[in-house]
């Protein structure tokens, strides 16, 4: 019979042949670092819906969706009209444009908090530049992130895990940057508290589920305090709504919890799938990018700057309209929930069928696995958030992943992104291809 790995390899004979023209490209053959996989990534051809199909014609159960910018599934038919529509136009006027106001306007309706707003080209470039306003509102320099969450690739956020050191985690990051970093653990009010008692905080920044949009959650009640403390010592809350966004409901996780953040930052669902994000939160802040007339001191010396090749670009400004009317009007958000709970009760009852190590949880329709030892099983789906889930093994991580393929699933990491295409299929689908995958485990001694 043959293992896993034979199996992926004779599956992907198209992928491999890619991924090794890939890697006289791209360094490590990948151009984003978790698509990097052994002993070769996919290469997909096309995609619809909850699924797609890779060069070799395989097809599988979609939980990337393009990083979570997917909410509605693939080739949504009224998202692609639109898009269409812009191309025709024009892709890049230099100028501005109706859809960038109307795009703006579409924001400032769904979500509770803004009444500004600002577009970038990512979400790194959202977060950026969230940072960089309330440093100018506030006239403080110190930012407080929460261990593990990812707010993007720049330098002022790139701060290793540990609450006990804030440097560098990646090469070519100046350490002085982290003269001005404070990194606490998530749940732990005191020390949230006391790393803004000397009131030189200008933000804390935060995603809204916990690190790694879940798969370490926060509690609410955590947030909560989040919000109380910050306004007590003059420091801004930013909610990094680059995942959450439009996703746990129309106006996001602030408005699913009732948390009014200072400023927000938004990409992934907010363009519609194509590139581009925004920042948004309260005028007085937002308004610190404003140019004034016959004001050099405030345009000089005092406001932020800020340009961007790509922002507000007429065809993602198409798409972003399309998709956020679609959430606003319709019940997507509500059906991708509800499509995440039948999976994660789904593969709880498999393992414990199976007597499997491990389980699952989630978070609005996000959700995550833990495989390989005896985890806490959440009584329902969201994990208790005093119970922060172990890593896995790397060699079981990477053949349970390429088990997965073989029976046509593609997950990001251990968990995924569900989209309102989703449904009762593609839960069976994926509840059979982990049955499959754990008995390949098993078969290999890989589980127990």
């Amino acid at each position: 019979m043959p293992s896993i790995l034979e199996t992926y390899e004779a599956l992907h004979s198209g992928s491999r042949a890619l991924a090794a023209r890939a890697a006289t490209v791209f360094p490590s053959g990948v151009v984003h670092d978790t698509r990097a996989f052994e002993p070769f990534p996919i290469y997909v051809d096309h995609a619809l819906g909850p699924r797609k199909w890779d060069v070799d014609g395989n097809e599988y159960v979609d939980f990337i969706g393009g990083h979570g910018a997917l909410l509605l599934g693939h080739n949504r038919p009224e998202v692609i009209a639109a898009v269409h529509s812009a191309l025709d136009r024009g892709t890049h006027f230099g100028s501005g444009h109706v859809l960038e106001v109307e795009w703006g306007q579409q924001i400032i309706d769904m979500v509770p908090s803004i009444e500004r707003v600002r577009f970038t080209a990512s979400g790194t470039e959202a977060t950026m530049m969230a940072l960089r306003l309330a440093r100018a509102y506030t006239g403080r320099e110190r930012v407080i992130k929460l261990e593990e969450h990812f707010h993007g690739w720049h330098d002022i956020v790139v701060g290793r895990i540990g609450p006990d050191e804030a440097r560098p985690h990646s090469a070519g990051v100046p350490a002085a940057f982290y003269d001005s970093l404070t990194i606490v653990p998530p749940n732990d009010v005191g020390a949230l508290e006391q790393a803004l008692k000397a009131r030189d905080v200008a933000a804390v920044i935060v995603e809204p589920t916990g690190a790694h949009w879940g798969r370490i959650p926060i509690s609410e009640a955590y947030l909560h305090e989040m919000r109380r403390l910050t306004r007590e010592t003059g420091a801004l809350m930013i909610m990094d709504e680059v995942i959450t966004g439009f996703r746990m409901a129309p106006g996001g996780a602030q408005q699913k919890y009732g948390i009014t953040p200072d400023l927000t930052s938004l990409a992934k669902i907010v363009a519609g799938g194509l590139p581009g994000g925004c920042v948004g939160g309260r005028e007085e802040i937002v308004n610190f990018l404003e140019l004034r007339e016959n004001d050099a001191d405030w345009n000089i010396e005092r406001r932020v700057s800020h340009q961007g090749t790509f922002n507000a670009n007429p065809v993602s400004a198409a798409a972003g309209i399309a998709a956020l009317k679609i959430i606003a009007e319709q019940d997507d958000c509500a059906r991708a929930d509800a499509t995440t709970r039948s999976l994660v009760r789904g593969i709880n009852d498999l393992f414990k069928r199976e007597s499997v190590p491990g389980s699952a949880w989630g978070a609005s329709s996000m959700w995550h696995m833990n495989l390989g030892y005896d985890a806490p099983r959440p009584s329902d789906v969201e994990w208790e958030a005093a119970e922060p889930p172990k890593g896995i093994a790397p060699a079981l991580h990477r053949s349970f992943r390429q088990s997965l393929y073989n029976h046509g699933v593609d997950l990001m990491v251990l968990g995924g992104m569900v989209s309102s295409s989703h449904g009762e299929r593609e839960v069976a689908d994926t509840i059979a291809a982990i049955g499959a995958a754990v008995g390949d485990l098993r078969a290999e001694g890989l589980l127990g």
